[in-house]
């Protein structure tokens, strides 16, 4: 009789709390994708494999790619931690949730680590999260998908650090149609400078190649609570670029750095980029 009050217990508790309570990161990551049929590839760039969750109904001219952010990257202040993944892949929930006919998510590297592929090296989730070697393998990463989907130009979306990725992906290619950030680390210096930790050496730096994109469409989405990288960040990129109206900056109320983005990411998908 315990047994069975046990049993029925348990049946009770699952659907309430849910199941990222009961799946590892990585597990979490393929429910959310195969619920909204994604479906699930590793690519191999040559320095890295990335983990790739894909809609590809090849009708459109444009793919639009989102790139996670930088994870669990740290254990504490001091400690790197072994395995980057994401507790909450904000920016694949994001991407299920947009209507474009061709959508990709990418992984960052070290993220979503499999057995049989050879360990990335730690450095590229701290110092070198933003190395050349990174934004390459992004660059042929999404030259894969594009292809794949026949589509002539791309549409990127950057959460956290994946919005740096964006734009220096977009610095090294001509078919960037749009960007759009979500709390976009575009300013890793003042970023560093904020968290007073040390400077990412061996990174690229956003500010550089900012003026370089200016002309691309974009759209710079801030969290008016998030204190993780906070508005300044933005403000100071798009001043960079030589958008003194701050045009292609919108705040978004209440928002922190991780909330309530999917409740609202398909309204703001509908304000253009700039």
């Amino acid at each position: 009789m315990q047994l069975a009050k046990t049993i029925i217990l348990v049946l009770w508790v699952l659907p309430v709390l849910g199941c990222s309570t009961f799946l590892n990161k990585a597990s979490l990551a393929d429910h959310i994708a195969r619920k909204a049929n994604f479906t699930k590839e590793y690519i191999n760039t040559g320095d890295f494999t990335l983990l790739s969750y894909q809609r590809l109904n090849k009708g459109s001219d444009s793919i639009r790619i989102y790139i996670e952010g930088d994870g669990k990257a740290w254990e504490s202040r001091h400690e790197l931690s072994g395995d980057p993944t994401p507790s909450n892949p904000l920016a694949l929930r994001l991407a299920i949730l947009d209507p474009a006919e061709n959508v990709a998510y990418i992984g960052r590297p070290g993220q979503y680590p499999i057995d049989d592929i050879e360990e990335c090296d730690s450095k590229y989730w701290s110092k070198l999260r933003f190395a050349p070697e990174v934004i390459d393998a992004f660059n042929k990463a999404i030259d894969q998908l594009k292809e794949a989907a026949k589509a002539s130009q791309v549409e990127l979306v950057g959460y956290s650090g994946g919005g740096a990725i964006a734009v220096l992906v977009a610095a090294r290619r001509n078919d960037v149609a749009s960007i759009r950030t979500i709390g976009g680390n575009l300013d890793p210096k003042a970023f560093c400078q904020y968290h007073k930790v040390d400077p990412l050496e061996g990174s690229l730096d956003p500010m550089v190649i900012a003026q370089e994109i200016s002309h691309i469409p974009q759209r710079h989405f801030i969290g008016s609570r998030d204190t993780v990288v906070p508005d300044a960040i933005a403000w100071s990129f798009v001043k960079e670029e030589g958008d003194r109206g701050y045009d292609r900056i919108t705040i978004v109320k209440g928002a922190t750095h991780t909330k309530p983005w999917p409740q609202r990411w398909k309204y703001l998908l509908t304000l253009a980029p700039s």
